[in-house]
């Protein structure tokens, strides 16, 4: 008799799964690595030997590799470890990167993913600096330095912002939206198009049709353009006595 009919016989559902899970065949954690594709092939090989290393002295196995190709610039839900963080890892899943800085170029951005794998009982490891982010006290900590090291980031940024601000109103440059309604803003986009029209001699109430907008629009668009230029009347010729 196999063991499936002998513990149902025996009605020891329980025990089934727990010596299933006991022998390694139950639960269904998974192991990932996440890999930063650049144009350096020999990078890539040694972001892969550096986890191969890491992950056999953990006794962390199974490893399936993530390739990404986009640039870490780019935020990290818009890239494959976004998908993997967010869609295909599951609690008790593990994520394994070369190093830390493989994994955004934004120390908030690191925060953030880390933030994601923890509340949802993910593990991460870094091999070149060997940490483990998961539920011990270490964690907690380190987590919390990068939490500082992510809101001193946060000042800087924002220090830059103003600075630039500054300077660009000193230089005389006009700060915030230009001035007008937002219809006659959007009349930028058309601006060759109307210039087009006046050149050949369309009537502002056929161009505003044209443009689909109220002559209104047209007119505050044309007046903060500086093409609202009445034409010079032309006078009738004057009499001629016989």
């Amino acid at each position: 008799m196999d063991f499936d009919k002998w513990f149902i016989l025996a009605g020891y559902e329980q025990l089934k799964y727990s010596f299933t899970v006991f022998n390694g065949q139950g639960g269904n954690m998974a192991n990932y690595a996440y890999l930063r594709v650049s144009t350096d092939q020999q990078d890539v090989d040694n972001q892969r030997h550096g986890i191969l290393e890491y992950t056999n002295q953990q006794g962390i196995s199974g490893v399936q590799f993530v390739e990404d190709t986009v640039s870490g610039k780019v935020k990290w839900k818009e890239r494959r470890i976004g998908d993997l963080l967010l869609k295909t890892m599951q609690p008790g899943d593990t994520v394994v990167f070369a190093e830390i800085s493989r994994m955004a170029r934004s120390t908030l951005q690191v925060l953030e993913m880390l933030e994601h794998a923890s509340t949802n009982q993910m593990q991460v490891h870094i091999a070149k600096q060997r940490m483990r982010f998961d539920d011990s006290l270490n964690s907690k900590i380190t987590a919390t330095v990068l939490g500082l090291a992510a809101e001193i980031e946060r000042e800087f940024i924002s220090l830059r912002t103003k600075e630039a601000l500054a300077k660009r109103k000193a230089d005389g440059v006009t700060l915030g939206r230009p001035k007008g309604k937002a219809e006659t803003v959007k009349l930028d986009a058309r601006a060759d198009e109307i210039r087009r029209y006046l050149a050949k001699d369309i009537s502002k109430r056929a161009i505003a049709k044209l443009v689909d907008c109220s002559k209104s629009t047209l007119y505050n668009w044309l007046e903060r353009e500086g093409l609202n230029k009445k034409k010079p009347k032309v006078g009738k010729a004057p009499a001629t006595t016989p």
